[in-house]
């Protein structure tokens, strides 16, 4: 493992921070932010190492040990800058879906046009298989989401818990927004409002379903983008692209009177949001 020092645990710490931001925002993926920052090969090997020899680790060989075979300072520092980032930016999330709904959802539709994008360059090669996936998946995504942006407030703490093993996965991959996930799953409006009310079960319920979610799926995930990565990717390109219908900025549910500056303004969102995916992507390309 990596030695650091103090002024490298701060940069980790923000770069935490921004993969937190990214995660708060349905079309951004968090895992595209670490392999941007150079983390995302460490923060991979890390979770995958979390499992019950560690307990013996630390019974054997002591605290010491045990927290180096757990790369320990990196996961906490990493952990504390994307939840103190995610508390802060979905408390302002909460505020603009309440008062801007259109405008919200234009950016994000943007940020999700660009990951369509940039998903589909991952795909290095295409065959039957991956087309047959993209397609099945778009109508498994367009079904899955008919009714999750009108989801009832009361919705079952189990199916939370679900929904936080679900997109914790996609919130370690690159090229996919846990967030997004859970906009298609139709639970991301509540979470957002949970956080910013601090209801506890609501919390808690998904936190218990991310911490399973990452350590049961981060051995299958890395083995699947290790053998299978093509089919990987083009199952995440057709859930992306299924979930733009329910997002889709211009319905009567978020403009029912649109004014020509509404739509000048809710354009320039799309555009900007494509926008600064695609950059990221550029940068990723130039180093």
């Amino acid at each position: 493992m990596r030695i650091r020092n103090t002024v490298d645990y701060i940069k980790l710490f923000f770069k935490g921070v921004f993969m937190g931001i990214a995660d708060a925002i349905p079309g951004v993926s968090g895992g595209t932010i670490a392999l941007l920052l150079g983390i995302y090969e460490e923060l991979i090997s890390s979770i995958s190492g979390l499992n019950f020899n560690l307990i013996t680790k630390l019974k054997n060989d002591g605290f010491k040990s045990f927290w180096v075979s757990l790369n320990g300072s990196f996961l906490i520092t990493l952990v504390l800058g994307i939840g103190i980032s995610l508390i802060l930016f979905v408390k302002i999330s909460a505020g603009l879906l309440t008062s801007h709904p259109l405008y919200v959802w234009s950016f994000f539709l943007g940020l999700i046009l660009a990951t369509v994008y940039v998903i589909y360059k991952l795909i290095e090669s295409w065959n039957l298989v991956n087309i047959i996936s993209t397609l099945l998946m778009i109508v498994f995504s367009i079904i899955l989401t008919s009714d999750s942006l009108n989801i009832s407030d009361d919705t079952n703490l189990f199916y939370i818990l679900i929904c936080g093993i679900i997109a914790s996965s996609a919130m370690i991959l690159p090229g996919i927004s846990g967030s997004l996930i859970l906009v298609i799953l139709g639970v991301y409006k509540i979470l957002v409002e949970a956080l910013d009310n601090l209801d506890i079960k609501i919390i808690t319920s998904f936190i218990v379903g991310a911490i399973i979610g990452v350590i049961s799926f981060s051995k299958i995930l890395k083995w699947l983008f290790k053998n299978y990565k093509s089919l990987a990717y083009s199952i995440m390109l057709g859930l992306v692209i299924g979930s733009i219908e329910k997002i889709w900025p211009w319905n009567k549910s978020f403009s029912a009177e649109l004014s020509n500056l509404d739509l000048f303004v809710s354009i320039s969102l799309v555009i900007l949001g494509f926008i600064i995916v695609f950059l990221l992507e550029k940068t990723k390309k130039v180093k």
